[in-house]
């Protein structure tokens, strides 16, 4: 008799050293497993074409393709693998950028190892690791690098918000505020339950993959405004 399905991982990092840290985390967990590693963008794009892995812990700065553009390369060709992006703090410019790309969520490059575990498995799941406050302080730190942020002529109209009710638009500005489930359920007085069925309409009408890109979505929508300084 077979368990379940191990998280297939794959390690995208110029360090050898920092991707042997990383896989002997990894490999001591019974429900992770490390398929294969690179050590650039560009190589770490190809092994996700080959073995399509569920999760891509990918590097920011690496030679001959940086983090962002293997990032978007992986999205943009629809490959199943989702991609968490390990960066230090004063990077978090680059860590916006990638989640514009497409990653499903960031995590520092010195995280406790329990988070880093928490982290994959919750991408995995497909849910966004990063939690919505911390979310919220990330675009509100760069939302001066949203599309014509700050000019007359402001973000441009996007036909897909037509495609909600009138209760997944609220929730949809809710969860780019910071809310949780559970708030945005306290605050509609309905169940989690019915929260996550409109968070699911909500990515399935805007074609979305998860809570982080909603976030940007609804920034760059002009849904949600930065908060003042």
């Amino acid at each position: 008799m077979t368990g379940p399905a191990k998280i297939r991982v794959a390690l995208v990092d110029d360090q050898p050293l920092l991707r042997l840290g990383y896989r002997m985390v990894l490999e001591s967990e019974p429900d992770l497993e490390v398929v294969g590693e690179a050590g650039d963008g560009a190589a770490g794009v190809t092994l996700a074409h080959t073995l399509t892995p569920d999760v891509v812990l990918m590097d920011v700065r690496m030679p001959v393709l940086d983090g962002i553009e293997a990032t978007r390369r992986i999205v943009a060709a629809g490959l199943p693998s989702r991609v968490l992006v390990l960066t230090t703090f004063n990077l978090d410019e680059y860590a916006f950028s990638a989640l514009r790309a497409g990653a499903s969520g960031f995590l520092l490059k010195d995280v406790p190892p329990a988070d880093l575990l928490t982290g994959i498995r919750a991408v995995a799941a497909g849910e966004a690791m990063i939690s919505p406050s911390v979310t919220r302080r990330l675009i509100d730190a760069f939302a001066a690098h949203l599309p014509d942020h700050g000019t007359a002529r402001g973000p441009a109209p996007d036909e897909r918000l037509s495609r909600l009710t009138d209760r997944e638009r609220e929730v949809l500005i809710e969860i780019a505020r910071g809310g949780s489930n559970a708030e945005i359920a306290a605050n509609f007085n309905v169940s989690e339950a019915t929260v996550k069925t409109h968070v699911g309409r909500i990515l399935t009408k805007l074609g979305l993959r998860d809570r982080v890109q909603v976030v940007i979505y609804a920034y760059e929508t002009g849904l949600v405004h930065p908060a003042p300084e």
